[in-house]
């Protein structure tokens, strides 16, 4: 199929497709991308609402499709389980976790050195050891204002594209088809949360953004891990 290659075509599609032709359109990006890519095709799932919801559209394609979960030793205790209750229902789910020596409190002193060695390394070795040619997120457009010009297709590393199929998607559409679907998700949300990150990086918001809970007090307030902006080729230069 065609997929929007500009920022304007984006927010065209945003506002001007409904709920079914979003979620028809996300079906047919990822089932062109499996013919293409075969097993190179995996899903990351962060196990938020949008990872959840684009593991279960996926699985609509094929449901031989794999998966991992990048885990961190300051994700909570609700996250973790839910994590160990997915990847019991689906084993071809492969969970990765750094577990080098960091500075105490690094998420405080350095967030972004944080990062990158508990989540931007691990999805690299996913990527490497998974054999990944292209990978699957719950990137959305909608989520907060370092998100807003990410496209449906993207190729950041070479010979590694990111197809972003729900990109399109506001929240209140993850929500609707997660509810249609009977798909679980985490426990944090009932909370009052509405992005999920480590424990101590994440709080509830009133914020009109979603992603307003995030590394509150620090630079990266409201921002990115690294996963979306950082080279994910093993071999790159970083």
């Amino acid at each position: 199929m065609k997929f929007a290659t500009t920022p304007d075509e984006i927010h065209d599609l945003v506002n001007n497709l409904n709920f079914k032709e979003k979620v028809d359109r996300s079906l047919d990006l990822i089932s062109d991308a499996y013919r293409e890519h075969g097993d190179g095709l995996v899903v990351a799932n962060s196990l938020g609402k949008d990872s959840v919801a684009v593991w279960d559209v996926a699985k609509r394609v094929s449901p031989k499709m794999r998966g991992f979960v990048v885990t961190t030793r300051f994700k909570p205790v609700e996250t973790k389980q839910f994590m160990s209750a997915l990847v019991a229902r689906y084993p071809e789910t492969r969970v990765y976790q750094n577990d080098i020596e960091i500075a105490d409190e690094l998420y405080k002193t350095d967030p972004d050195q944080c990062c990158d060695l508990l989540k931007v390394q691990p999805v690299r070795q996913a990527i490497e050891e998974m054999g990944v040619s292209c990978w699957v997120t719950g990137l959305r457009c909608t989520e907060g204002r370092t998100r807003t010009d990410y496209l449906e297709v993207e190729e950041r590393d070479e010979d590694l594209l990111k197809l972003n199929p729900i990109l399109l998607w506001h929240e209140r559409e993850v929500w609707q088809y997660l509810a249609l679907r009977g798909v679980p998700v985490n426990p944090l949300y009932g909370e009052g949360y509405r992005s999920l990150g480590c424990a101590p990086c994440t709080q509830i918001t009133t914020g009109a953004n979603e992603r307003d809970g995030r590394w509150i007090g620090t630079s990266k307030c409201g921002g990115e891990c690294g996963i979306h902006t950082r080279p994910l080729k093993a071999t790159a230069n970083v």
